[in-house]
């Protein structure tokens, strides 16, 4: 949707290079999936060495000096730490913002030592796994993954990324979760892409709804007997576009999924009535195309 909008935008007419950022953009994501799991680690690795500055203080208390290491010798934090395929996916795409920027790392830190939640799961110096992981699941939902400075510093890397966050966290916050004490299958990272035909899609909605654009635009006239084309906002046209795309080059989308997504992206993206807007003209146009036999489904419960 936002690679349609910038090419109206640039009035770009360059498909190739414009899939080529899209593509480009969708790795990218994968990039920001791996820099927060990525901070977990180093968050505890910027503990142990908080833990061992402390013990070597000339005037160290005795809590400093016999510290509880309940927080970095947790098991989640470090059955990701040993994750080889992390850490051969960070080495090989030279990821070592933390590194970098470590002063982020030392905030998130002091967020969470201050935190009840910190308070709670040190009052023991032993756990079980469970308890190890349903406390980092909570930090990262509660402190990591809502921190400001965090939100401002993956702005200024990359902008495409303040999208992709929300989907991210949750994709990490599921791989967490299946996570098991031994070392196995369940520290496999998810793949960007579940198979070829999901990336096959991801171009192909791009690349159809480009090439048929002024298309779809003519069938958006006289759905809108209160709107000229012109008023319309541009976004919600490439909403549009993209969702009779689906109608009549995606046999295997239901039409009830088509518009039940895309009606979410216009509540994210779009303004405040575009969903009522966007729902009024594509129920007419699926209707109309049931009719006249335009609807080119295949199996069960489609239409």
């Amino acid at each position: 949707m936002q690679s349609l909008y910038s090419m109206e935008q640039t009035q770009s007419g360059n498909l190739d290079k414009e899939e080529k950022f899209l593509l480009f953009s969708i790795d990218q994501m994968y990039d920001l999936f791996l820099i927060n799991l990525q901070l977990l680690v180093e968050i505890r690795k910027h503990a142990a060495d908080f833990l061992t500055k402390s013990q070597k203080k000339y005037l160290a208390t005795t809590e400093e000096k016999n510290p509880n290491t309940k927080f970095i010798n947790n098991e989640l934090l470090m059955l990701l730490e040993k994750n080889e395929q992390l850490n051969t996916e960070l080495e090989n795409k030279k990821i070592n913002c933390w590194q970098l920027d470590d002063e982020y790392v030392a905030i998130l830190w002091k967020e969470i030592k201050e935190s009840d939640l910190y308070k709670d799961y040190m009052h023991t110096k032993q756990s079980t796994f469970k308890e190890d992981k349903d406390f980092i699941i909570d930090i990262f939902k509660e402190i990591v993954a809502p921190n400001d400075k965090l939100y401002e510093y993956i702005e200024d890397k990359k902008l495409t990324w303040i999208d992709d966050l929300p989907l991210v966290n949750t994709s990490i916050i599921k791989m967490l979760r299946k996570i098991k004490p031994s070392y196995d299958e369940s520290m496999v990272l998810p793949k960007l892409y579940k198979d070829i035909e999901d990336k096959k899609y991801a171009r192909d909605i791009f690349r159809k709804t480009a090439l048929n654009g002024e298309e779809y635009a003519k069938e958006i006239d006289g759905k809108t007997p209160n709107w000229d084309q012109d008023r319309i906002a541009e976004l919600d046209k490439a909403i549009i576009k993209m969702a009779i795309c689906e109608f009549v080059k995606f046999p295997s989308i239901p039409v009830k999924v088509t518009i039940n997504e895309y009606l979410e992206i216009a509540k994210e993206y779009s303004t405040p009535k575009s969903s009522i807007f966007i729902n009024g003209i594509l129920d007419k146009i699926s209707k109309e195309y049931q009719e006249n036999g335009k609807l080119n489904k295949v199996g069960r419960g489609l239409m």
